[in-house]
């Protein structure tokens, strides 16, 4: 089985098309078989994505941090939960479990974590896809200072390629999986 890591935030955020996206991600990825790895809690837009794949059929993996999880912010109904020390543990343990990630709208959190895979893939410590999905315009100063940093040369301009960005789940999650090789 296929696996995404999705990064979005603890917190629903203002605009209900936050929590329309995650739910819909959720969905597709429980329709599509492709197992959800994120980070373990039953709050906003995790909770939204978690409870829309469960509710999909799909299998759901979490991975929260003790700390979190004895704030009892763990979803008690996932496929599988794994409390680990750190947000570090956190981090490289969903990587681990992920054939690529989405970020879904967050805060520091998640931009720490998309950051860090990216980060991974231009080092050449794994080969995963990453994937934005730019809901309501949220990531578009993001995605500016991703081709501000290429123009600057501070990002090699072949390194565009590591960040997929899309404002819709479909096309996103349809171009993940081309790049992961898993559609022919």
């Amino acid at each position: 089985m296929r696996s995404i890591a999705v990064f979005c935030g603890a917190r629903y955020g203002a605009a209900p098309v936050y929590t329309a996206a995650a739910r819909q991600v959720g969905r597709l990825l429980g329709e599509r078989g492709i197992r959800l790895v994120y980070g373990g809690g039953h709050v906003g837009l995790m909770g939204a994505v978690a409870d829309a794949a469960l509710s999909a059929s799909g299998a759901v993996i979490g991975v929260i941090p003790r700390g979190l999880a004895d704030r009892e912010l763990a979803h008690r109904g996932l496929t599988e939960l794994h409390v680990v020390e750190s947000m570090h543990e956190r981090k490289r343990l969903m990587a681990n479990l992920a054939d690529a990630f989405i970020a879904l709208p967050g805060g520091f959190g998640t931009w720490d974590e998309l950051f860090e895979a990216l980060t991974w893939s231009q080092l050449g410590i794994h080969d995963k896809v990453c994937g934005l999905l730019n809901v309501g315009g949220y990531y578009d100063p993001m995605v500016a200072m991703v081709e501000r940093a290429i123009m600057d040369d501070f990002i090699p301009a072949s390194h565009r390629r590591l960040l997929i960005a899309e404002t819709e789940a479909v096309p996103l999650l349809d171009r993940l999986m081309v790049r992961e090789g898993s559609i022919p």
